[in-house]
């Protein structure tokens, strides 16, 4: 008897003839997700993913916490791998219950069986019928509720029989790499690191972009930006973070524009050298954090202004989400508690008290071309450090 984790996903199998590809993908970056852990064997076979730990290994909920992050995987559960003999399989049953009793304090349970070998001995029914007796049989604390268990007693039959109590969720999605490369415009607030994860999890590599404005900015705002990203790379890595310095197109601006129109014309500078730094990585598209109406730069006629300095798309996947539903994902996944630290970022930087919140685009233009922007954009980009998290 050995334990391992078995894998499942979801929107994966979909994928008709290409399926192998994604499949394939998801291997590979679960590969990558766990390879601090040690050795381990990772077999794909008919709609599963097994993962089988070297011997002694004994970091099992490590291991489960770095694959239900792996964006494809749906859920995970470990479980015993044991022969497909029935007295075999009764035995490894009896064990699971008895750790749910004593791990849960669970009181009634049910049994479900799948027989992925159809040339076995019994149907499904008859696995579920004798397995459950026998567990009722040796494990006194426990009572059949077919309708509302404590926990469901698993037996899948395959080449091996697999037997478990525990479905523990992922996060869904489709593999990082599966859907190309885009920039992320990540500030050291609650919105971004959202937004890229929602962009992630649709399979897409980030590459984040973070304007820095030293001295009006601190180290401790630069450091809080490389944690976030760190963060995100758990779930979608590789993520490369790009911190531009921006101090020097900020003050231009200010000394050069007309103060309503400020943040406007920062943010075009902004989509400019994300655009720059896509097209130098292969990426396809940038990703913001904005959503309609929550600030000024962000209305309607805002964003139109901002999307004109720019061919790529942009894309924007809490436009239509509120406050307290971008905070509810943040908590879960682990990005909030560091993006709500007290180190402002650019975006603070000399904003004005009245910006104007419906611009004209011909005379954003006209203020723009006036800072002449074009040869600080160039230094920007070319003492850009740039920071890989794997």
């Amino acid at each position: 008897m050995q334990t391992i984790l078995l894998v499942r996903y979801g929107e994966i199998m979909l994928k008709g003839l290409n399926r192998p590809i994604f499949e394939k993908k998801l291997v590979e970056n679960i590969r990558k997700a766990v390879r601090e852990l040690g050795e381990m064997n990772i077999v794909r076979a008919q709609g599963r993913i097994f993962i089988e730990p070297h011997e002694g290994f004994d970091e099992f909920p490590r291991l489960i916490e770095k694959v239900r992050k792996v964006f494809g995987v749906v859920s995970v559960s470990p479980a015993y791998k044991t022969g497909t003999d029935m007295e075999t399989v009764y035995e490894t049953a009896v064990l699971t219950a008895k750790e749910a009793v004593a791990k849960d304090g669970a009181k009634t349970f049910k049994v479900e069986a799948r027989r992925q070998d159809k040339n076995y001995t019994l149907t499904s029914p008859e696995i579920c019928q004798k397995v459950g007796g026998y567990v009722l049989r040796n494990v006194k604390e426990l009572k059949v509720d077919v309708h509302n268990p404590d926990f469901e007693l698993t037996v899948e039959i395959r080449d091996h029989a697999y037997i478990f109590s525990r479905v523990i969720p992922a996060f869904g999605g489709m593999p990082t790499g599966s859907s190309g490369k885009a920039v992320l415009l990540l500030s050291g607030g609650i919105d971004s690191p959202v937004a890229g994860w929602m962009m992630a999890k649709r399979g897409i590599e980030l590459h984040a972009v973070h304007f820095y404005s030293y001295p009006y900015t601190s180290e401790r705002a630069k450091d809080k930006v490389i944690k976030l990203t760190k963060i995100l790379s758990e779930y979608t890595s590789p993520v490369t973070l790009h911190i531009v310095p921006f101090t020097d197109i900020q003050l231009r601006i200010n000394e050069r524009c007309s103060i309503g129109l400020i943040t406007i014309i920062m943010r075009r500078a902004m989509m400019r050298i994300a655009e720059r730094i896509a097209l130098q990585n292969d990426a396809l598209a940038l990703i913001t954090g904005e959503s309609v109406g929550q600030v000024a730069s962000q209305t309607m006629e805002a964003l139109n202004a901002t999307n004109a300095v720019v061919k790529l798309p942009v894309y924007r996947p809490l436009v239509g989400m509120d406050k307290v539903e971008v905070i509810n994902i943040a908590e879960k996944i682990g990005t909030y508690e560091t993006s709500i630290l007290p180190y402002e970022d650019c975006c603070t930087v000399f904003v004005a008290k009245h910006p104007v919140i419906k611009p004209k685009l011909p005379i954003v233009e006209q203020q723009e071309a006036y800072a002449e922007l074009d040869e600080l954009i160039e230094t920007a980009i070319q003492n850009t450090e740039t920071i890989t998290f794997q």
